[in-house]
């Protein structure tokens, strides 16, 4: 179905169902020695749904989705949209105050998660669906489709992002939202059943739902990587060929480092899909596929623009964010929300099919981001205020300039520096607060706070208050105390003369000795991955130069050096050397316990 055609009066599940009765033994989904097929998958869908309908969930309902990566998570989200309701991914990392605002907000009245997860979604309000226990009673469940279907006009699923007061909100995407983007998608990328896909983004980052829909609709397969390989860029290349992987998405710094290794010239893949952050580079003419980057808010149903990056050569700016896709249009207007000319800098408006339905439950916000299209011909037509800087070139594509207020990407998940603030302010002890996302060396940005704090405050426990509030990638890398915030001669705070955090590397900290075999191991590992020399136990890891891909590397070499599996969180909460090193000794004295001598002394050897 071409994506210019409005004539579609069909819903994702129904399309998946319709594959699994063409072709029940297609592979659907994989993941690591797992795999599913189409019939399976759309039978253990049917049956959660006819649990949810019984449960009260219909039209508009929303129902909490929190589980890994996995071929339950699709199953989920399947189940959900064919018991008629909208799915809430939630990531597992999430800490569980922000979990419980989300429920609440949303007003879940079910959480379908994992026994290893489960203890972090109870609470009131809501019933926690524990996704492996109930396997056995759905098992022997109706397998029918249940009756009813929503309308293109109902709500697909709600995704939160982070908020400028403080608070996250939730976008509304509608199932007409959502089918425009899988239109549009197979239309541009010819995707059919013979295709291997993706699925690689935090379950809560837009660009999941990009992942799946397209291809499953299509009866092509979905291939789920292992965490590891997610995360490091050597092993993910060759995962990616082993598989015979023919379109794949990864978050822009990902895709910027696969661009520069080598790759066989048999590879099957054809597509590499970017997205969620500033491209810095072009691929070089070498790189046997595609390189396709992409742009989009999530208000605006995961992709607004698309555009091929071609090969380097003379190129002396970054890589465009190309061009509205199938069904959406975009405006370049200036303050007064007129059309700019072209190469003339203007803030993006976006309408079309993919303009979601609004905030929940935050109308006023919804009236200031949301607008009539004074540009379209259709009655009701709105259009979406991005708050981003762009230009048009003479060929049409658009360049990424910048942003009309603070908010800013990182790991492409959108995060409002206010929400940071907002949260610092809450602190007993924190006077004033601002947050910044710093670039210091070219391509790797980070957060950083500035706090003017109430003695005594110690800057790690605020870290920690942080944790318990905010999700790891909206945590600073860096929190730096100040007597006093900088202000302009207006009085306000003067964020260019904020100091970078403190990186001075000849003192005591750069030098210090290691102070146990743990540490000396750890030491070796950091200064590998970073590729420095040395590096002390009191150093923190973010300032060396360290990022959210650099981190999750060092979780894998931890766990291949240590036989130790350290959650992200870690490494925020505890981002030295020392700090790290504690946590590795307290896990190996728990396994030395049920170890015996000759073992434990082979693992310290």
């Amino acid at each position: 179905m071409s994506p210019s055609d409005r004539a579609w009066d069909v819903t994702v599940p129904e399309l998946v169902a319709a594959r699994a009765a063409t072709t029940p033994e297609a592979t659907a989904v994989v993941a690591g020695d797992q795999r599913i097929t189409y019939r399976e998958l759309d039978r253990r869908a049917n049956r959660l749904a006819h649990h949810l309908r019984a449960a009260g969930a219909g039209p508009d309902s929303v129902i909490g989705l929190c589980l890994n990566r996995s071929i339950e998570l699709v199953v989920g989200a399947l189940g959900i949209l064919k018991a008629g309701a909208a799915y809430l991914p939630i990531d597992p990392t999430c800490p569980s105050e922000r979990l419980g605002f989300m429920l609440r907000d949303a007003g879940a009245p079910i959480l379908i998660t994992s026994n290893s997860l489960a203890p972090r979604g109870g609470g009131s309000g809501w019933a926690v669906m524990v996704l492996d226990e109930a396997a056995a009673s759905l098992g022997s469940g109706n397998h029918t489709p249940p009756a009813g279907r929503p309308t293109g006009a109902n709500l697909a699923y709600v995704i939160y992002t982070s908020g400028s007061t403080g608070k996250a909100k939730g976008v509304q995407i509608t199932h007409d939202n959502l089918m425009n983007l899988v239109c549009w998608h197979q239309h541009a990328f010819n995707v059919t059943a013979a295709d291997r896909a993706t699925q690689v983004a935090s379950p809560a980052f837009d660009a999941a739902v990009w992942e799946l829909w397209p291809y499953l609709t299509a009866g092509a397969a979905v291939y789920i990587p292992h965490e590891d390989t997610r995360v490091d860029p050597w092993l993910l290349r060759d995962w990616l060929v082993a598989q015979g992987i023919t379109i794949t998405f990864l978050p822009t710094p990902m895709a910027e480092t696969l661009m520069t290794i080598d790759w066989p010239a048999d590879t099957g893949l054809r597509i590499m899909l970017t997205g969620g952050d500033r491209l810095h580079r072009y691929p070089p003419t070498t790189l046997p596929f595609a390189l396709i980057n992409n742009y989009g808010p999530t208000e605006t149903t995961v992709v607004a623009t698309s555009g091929p990056v071609p090969s380097a050569s003379a190129w002396t700016s970054l890589p465009s964010i190309g061009r509205p896709i199938a069904g959406d249009q975009v405006y370049v207007l200036d303050d007064h929300q007129q059309p700019v000319t072209c190469g003339t800098v203007g803030e993006l408006y976006i309408g079309g099919r993919g303009v979601a339905r609004g905030y929940l439950n935050r109308p006023e916000l919804t009236g200031e981001r949301f607008l009539p299209d004074p540009f379209s011909d259709l009655p009701g037509a709105r259009m979406y205020r991005t708050g981003d800087l762009v230009r048009a070139r003479s060929d049409g594509e658009l360049e990424f300039i910048g942003r009309t207020d603070d908010q800013v990407k990182i790991r492409g998940f959108r995060i409002e520096l206010g929400e940071i603030e907002a949260t610092l302010a809450e602190h007993p002890q924190v006077r004033q607060a601002v947050a910044v996302a710093r670039e210091d060396t070219p391509g790797e940005k980070q957060l950083v706070a500035y706090v003017v704090p109430t003695p005594p405050l110690e800057l790690e426990a605020l870290r920690q208050f942080l944790l318990e509030r905010l999700p790891d990638y909206m945590v600073p890398a860096a929190i730096v105390s100040l007597p006093a915030l900088p202000l302009t001669t207006n009085g306000k705070v003067d964020r260019r003369a904020l100091p970078a955090p403190q990186t001075d590397r000849t003192g005591a900290d750069s030098e210090g000795t290691a102070r146990t075999l743990i540490e000396e191991r750890l030491v070796g590992v950091v200064a590998t991955l970073l590729k420095v020399e040395q590096v002390g136990p009191e150093e923190n890891f973010f300032l060396l130069g360290g990022h959210s891909l650099l981190a999750a590397q060092l979780l894998v070499r931890i766990r291949e050096t240590f036989g130790v599996e350290l959650p992200l969180r870690t490494l925020f909460e505890l981002p030295t050397v020392s700090g790290i090193s504690a946590e590795i000794e307290r896990q190996l004295l728990e396994g030395l316990k049920s170890m015996s001598d000759e073992e434990a002394e082979r693992l310290l050897a």
